[in-house]
């Protein structure tokens, strides 16, 4: 079996590349990135994986690429992801997502290759929910609060009408937050975990900075969640949309907490208002019903492990960077 992954590179993309590579013997891994996409993070498994150099935006890469590879499967989780930068480039978010995908659906379409596509949504599709919708099934309404998850919104439903308009058999998923090795340093859990590494290691002084510390968020781990897409195209059905998320819910605050007391020395923090959003979304918690009972997922790494694993990859950058001055 062929499989390819778009945004490989990419904390979720490189993670499923891992997962596939060592416990799915006989599959075929390709990625698609982008000719200044940063390849550290899937440095050591190269020489398993094979790279193709494609665009969302052009078309016709996408079309090229699909003719050559011929994937069975595509797991899409190529984006701009980050919700901060979203409100900075509003336009160039929706393109990316909205366009990007519609594009790689249109390449599928075109080229007539028979493939099973998952779509990664967002569960901030959900945008600010009410208390009464707690926990968030599949058919809560939408209100997005960033340009991020307007796109999100878009690339869903471009998935669903795909599926609907020509038989092209998407998977939608609107994954709650997820993280641990190699999360991108703009995401809070990430930014905090670097902070206090940068304290530890003498790098910079308390306080660390952090935003809206209200927020309440459900948890999962990053290597849970590439399981979980896998058994997506294994056991669930194309055309519906499954909410995929953690079995740990707190507050930010919370989270730092448990960040601030696996640190190897004391360690302060202060709001900083360029951190806070426009707009946000300061309560979600999945109902995951829906792809439990299709697959049987169910979460296995404590989140205190996922913190911990995320400090641990922080000290070695930063002991990388040491070495290396």
């Amino acid at each position: 079996m062929k499989i390819l992954i778009t945004g490989i590179t990419g904390m979720v993309g490189s993670h499923l590349a891992e997962y596939i590579l060592a416990q799915q013997p006989g599959v075929e891994v390709h990625g698609m990135l982008r000719w200044r996409s940063p390849l550290t993070h899937i440095d050591h498994i190269q020489d398993q994986i094979h790279l193709h150099y494609a665009e969302l935006r052009d078309l016709h890469s996408l079309v090229a690429l699909l003719r050559k590879v011929q994937p069975e499967r595509i797991f899409h989780l190529a984006a701009q992801s980050f919700v901060t930068t979203s409100f900075d480039a509003p336009a160039d978010t929706l393109h990316t997502n909205v366009i990007g995908t519609t594009n790689l659906l249109d390449a599928i379409r075109i080229t007539g290759i028979d493939t099973k596509i998952h779509v990664c949504s967002s569960s901030e599709v959900y945008g600010q929910v009410l208390e009464d919708e707690i926990p968030i099934k599949e058919s809560n309404p939408f209100r997005p609060a960033s340009p991020y998850a307007v796109s999100k919104v878009g690339e869903d439903m471009v998935a669903f009408q795909y599926f609907l308009s020509y038989g092209i058999k998407t998977y939608r998923t609107r994954m709650f937050t997820h993280t641990g090795p190699r999360r991108g340093d703009v995401f809070a859990e990430s930014a905090y975990a670097k902070q206090i590494v940068a304290v530890e290691s003498g790098f910079c002084d308390n306080p660390i900075r952090v935003g809206n510390l209200d927020s309440i968020r459900t948890f999962a781990d990053v290597r849970d969640a590439v399981r979980a897409y896998w058994l997506l195209l294994e056991k669930c059905q194309p055309g519906e949309v499954y909410n995929i998320g953690g079995n740990r819910t707190m507050t930010c605050g919370d989270m730092l907490g448990l960040l601030k007391g696996m640190a190897r020395c004391p360690i302060e923090h202060v709001v900083d208002s360029a951190l806070l959003r426009p707009s946000d979304v300061t309560l979600q918690i999945p109902d995951t019903t829906k792809f439990h009972k299709a697959t049987g997922w169910v979460p296995e790494i404590p989140f205190e492990d996922t913190l911990h694993h995320l400090l641990d990859y922080h000290r070695e950058k930063t002991k990388n960077i040491v070495l290396a001055a």
